[in-house]
This record gives C-alpha cells, structure tokens and sequence, in this order.
C-alpha cells in the first residue's frame, strides 16, 4: 500500500472514531512525531552532544572494541 493510500484509509478510521479521548491520543502522536527532540533536550545536553561531535571532526575517536576495553 503506498503511502497517499496509507493517508485515506488512515482519514477514514479517524473520521469514524467518536471517543473524544481518542482523537486527543492521535493529536498527540501525530505533534509529539512532528516535534524534533533537539528542542526537548536540556542546553546541557545539547552541550554534550556538541562535543562529542567536534571531538569526531577533530579525529577524536576510539573503535567499539577499545571502547568496550576502557568500560569493562
């Protein structure tokens, strides 16, 4: 099934569903799916993600295996 085919069949479920509660779980999905989680995050962890990615363009990185040596 492609996807505008997806979207009508999708529309007509909606349109048949009479539970208020419902529809309000739907609009939910659908903002929370739309959201970018950058926005959710604290500028502390935006902070950390940043570094971690000039560590990566500066070179600064380690194989799984000598990461899983340096935890363990």
């Amino acid at each position: 099934m492609d996807i505008q085919t997806s979207k009508i069949e999708l529309t007509k479920l909606i349109l048949g569903i009479e539970n208020k509660k419902v529809i309000d779980k739907i609009i939910n999905l659908i903002k929370s799916e739309q959201s970018d989680f950058w926005n959710d995050l604290s500028p502390n962890e935006k902070d950390e993600i940043q570094l971690g990615i000039n560590q990566l363009n500066a070179g600064k990185r380690v194989s799984l295996e000598e990461f899983i040596k340096r935890v363990s």
